[in-house]
């Protein structure tokens, strides 16, 4: 080999990598996380199955009310939902999904600690009877909703006149028959499984906060 002879040309290096970017930046504080830790598997997904066995009763509701569910009246057969009467099925819905999310509460960091952006109570530890005794209580009426729904045909014969569609008379109810009441048992059957969904919840969040609470100081 001469001298002369050009050398070799070395490898050009290999591009670094820009670092990456943290996910929160330090005066966020750290990245909290999506479920409380320590809380079952089992309850995280029976908390996400509430509103979802809740859903299909509201949008029932709302097929009802305007003239879809193949729901007739006794008194009226060609009876038409008033504005007002759909916005008192929206509302009902609304407020039925509302509180099934609630259960979230029972698995979620916002369950234990309030969300900072809340005036006044953000930030605030929230104590364990002010989330257990509004759950159990709630299961227990969902229970005796429940037990209504199967016992009244049988034992009670009560009837309430429905709000949408009597057009104030007292006789009047809901005719639901044929399809119409193979689609309202498929909505409304799901609720069945709501209580105990939501009590099952609520003992995991008692069980995990009494466990992790902090002792007293002697």
């Amino acid at each position: 080999m001469t001298a002369n002879q050009s050398a070799r040309p070395a490898a050009a290096p290999a591009p670094t990598r820009p670092a990456r970017r943290p996910e929160r930046s330090p005066e966020r504080g750290p990245v909290q996380p999506k479920y409380v830790p320590g809380t079952p598997r089992w309850a995280v997904l029976a908390a996400h199955a509430v509103p979802l066995v809740v859903l299909p009763s509201g949008l029932w509701r709302l097929l009802m009310t305007a003239g879809l569910a193949g729901v007739g009246h006794s008194e009226n057969p060609g009876y038409r939902s008033r504005p007002v009467e759909y916005l008192y099925a929206l509302f009902l819905s609304l407020v039925c999904e509302g509180l099934a999310l609630l259960a979230m509460g029972l698995v979620k960091p916002w369950g234990e600690v309030l969300p900072r952006w809340l005036p006044l109570l953000g930030g605030r530890r929230v104590p364990i009877r002010a989330a257990v005794v509004p759950a159990t209580v709630g299961t227990a009426l969902l229970v005796l909703f429940g037990a209504y729904f199967f016992l009244n045909p049988v034992l009670f014969h009560l009837h309430f006149t429905p709000l949408v569609g009597n057009e104030g008379t007292p006789t009047s109810h809901l005719e639901v028959s044929g399809w119409s009441q193979v689609l309202f048992l498929a909505c409304y059957l799901p609720l069945l499984a709501w209580p105990p969904l939501v009590g099952a919840v609520t003992r995991a969040y008692y069980r995990r906060r009494t466990t992790t609470a902090p002792q007293p100081a002697a």
